[in-house]
């Protein structure tokens, strides 16, 4: 989930971000440039704005229009999701190309960020053209904003840099911060009983509570571009739009040290294009499971499981904050794994086939839990107990596939390669919604779909296990 949007970029930005950097003061962050924090709490709002409506647009979608929802039935809200999960990873594609071509990184920014509170703003008004309308802004102001924003980040530094990669751990922190309070701050107005009380004194609907988590998403993207504007300054000659001259002297210069044609590719490099095909089919599975977390995993929490930890009452859409808690946790003790391991940690292939082995494991844990579902509702532990497996997996597979990626690249090709990359996990998040369209609440039907997944999971970590050694021989000497 959200570790590999933070690596996402900064593989990125490992590529080319030569250009424009500079060293910068220290600010409110000890030894790193006054602009950090700038852009660590735009996009800690920013993210809690996404995962805050993202925690519950499926819940709303099927919730029955007498209680203020659509009224949608799974497949087609499951569809829906799919489709916008996707489609966000496809405009960050195009909106990174118009930052480079016409905005520069820091505009693109700003606007991306007023589009997307518009869009939240769009879907508090009870409509279903505003709901529809409010999603089309969000995923426009998205693809501006989230690309850009972490290009930023890397502009912060020079390519040599050693306090590069704990600028970008820091950076990461507020997208996960961002992501594990925005599900309790939106899921409580969305769906609290507390809250529909308070709106029922208020003299208002109670089945409004939805559009007040829709609208709070929205006040939160508010606060980040408030942030962002205050301390506009602090990011002069970052993200600036690059003069025709500077492109083109940056591209000669690129040209003049691949020592040729730019278009041609060697024999070692088509072998680390067939090393990246063999990766993004396994990619794209891991995510179209892994995404269960924000469609049928929130169906099961909202209709099968108890509602009750440790004495308090914990709506559906508070469990989609335990991913991102998982992860502040795991991140950096697997990265002080891999550092201890140095070279006898396993190969970028193996590190892929051990992620798809945990989601499998993680997934699996619903099977047991459907089954019990035949006696009533089941204890909510099941689907922490699954986030917290399936996060063992995104550790494992997520940074790594990035990074893997960015060094497999061919030099003549690295955006376009990561572009293709970052495809396979948009094709993963619609075939997410597909899957999840086969939800039903009878057990039968549940331990079809996630043991299937489990399976499939499964099977998939043992077949990239016994093609490593292949794929390894085709990445050459990249690990």
């Amino acid at each position: 989930m959200q570790i590999r949007e933070a690596n996402k970029v900064m593989t990125e930005n490992q590529q080319g971000s030569g250009v424009g950097s500079i060293e910068g003061k220290s600010g409110l962050i000890p030894g790193h440039p006054a602009g950090l924090p700038v852009l660590f709490f735009t996009e800690l709002w920013e993210r809690f704005s996404y995962y805050g409506m993202r925690a519950i647009l499926v819940l709303y979608m099927t919730e029955t229009a007498a209680r203020g929802g659509l009224g949608m039935d799974v497949k087609n809200s499951s569809d829906i999701f799919g489709n916008y999960t996707a489609s966000v990873y496809l405009a960050s594609i195009v909106g990174g190309l118009i930052a480079d071509r016409f905005l520069g990184a820091r505009l693109a920014v700003l606007v991306g960020g007023v589009i997307i509170a518009l869009g939240h703003f769009t879907m508090a008004i009870p409509s279903l053209i505003s709901f529809y309308a409010g999603l089309a802004l969000i995923i426009l102001g998205t693809g501006f904003l989230k690309p850009n924003i972490s290009t930023m980040v890397g502009k912060l530094y020079k390519p040599d840099d050693n306090r590069r990669d704990a600028g970008f751990s820091i950076f990461y922190m507020g997208i996960n911060i961002g992501a594990m309070l925005s599900p309790l701050a939106c899921g409580y107005l969305a769906q609290s009983e507390h809250f529909k009380q308070v709106l029922k004194s208020l003299g208002l609907a109670p089945e409004m509570s939805w559009h007040f988590g829709f609208a709070a998403a929205g006040v939160g993207m508010c606060i980040g571009l408030a942030h962002l504007i205050f301390q506009y300054k602090l990011l002069d000659g970052i993200g600036e739009k690059l003069s025709a001259r500077q492109i083109e002297t940056s591209t000669v210069t690129e040209n003049q040290e691949q020592g040729g044609s730019k278009w041609q590719l060697t024999e070692s490099e088509w072998h680390k294009v067939g090393a990246i095909a063999c990766l993004f089919v396994f990619n794209l599975l891991f995510w179209s499971i892994f995404e269960q977390g924000g469609s049928s995993l929130n169906l099961f929490a909202e209709r099968l499981t108890e509602k009750n930890i440790l004495g308090f009452r914990v709506e559906a859409s508070y469990l989609q904050a335990v991913q991102a808690l998982d992860v502040i946790i795991l991140a950096p003790l697997f990265s002080l794994l891999w550092v201890k391991l140095g070279r006898r940690q396993p190969s970028s292939p193996a590190k892929f086939a051990l992620g798809l082995m945990f989601l499998g494991l993680g997934i699996a844990i619903m099977v047991p839990a459907a089954m019990l579902s035949s006696h009533g509702l089941v204890s909510p532990y099941f689907l922490i107990g699954v986030y917290f497996v399936e996060t063992l997996g995104e550790m494992c597979l997520s940074p790594v596939g990035l990074s893997t990626v960015s060094k497999l690249a061919p030099r003549a090709f690295q955006s376009m390669t990561m572009g293709a990359w970052f495809i396979s996990t948009a094709l993963g998040n619609k075939l997410a919604g597909v899957f999840s369209g086969y939800f039903k609440e009878d057990p039968q039907s549940l331990i079809y779909l996630f043991g299937g997944m489990a399976v499939a999971a499964l099977a998939a970590s043992a077949v990239l296990f016994l093609l490593t050694p292949t794929i390894k021989k085709l990445m050459g000497e990249i690990k």
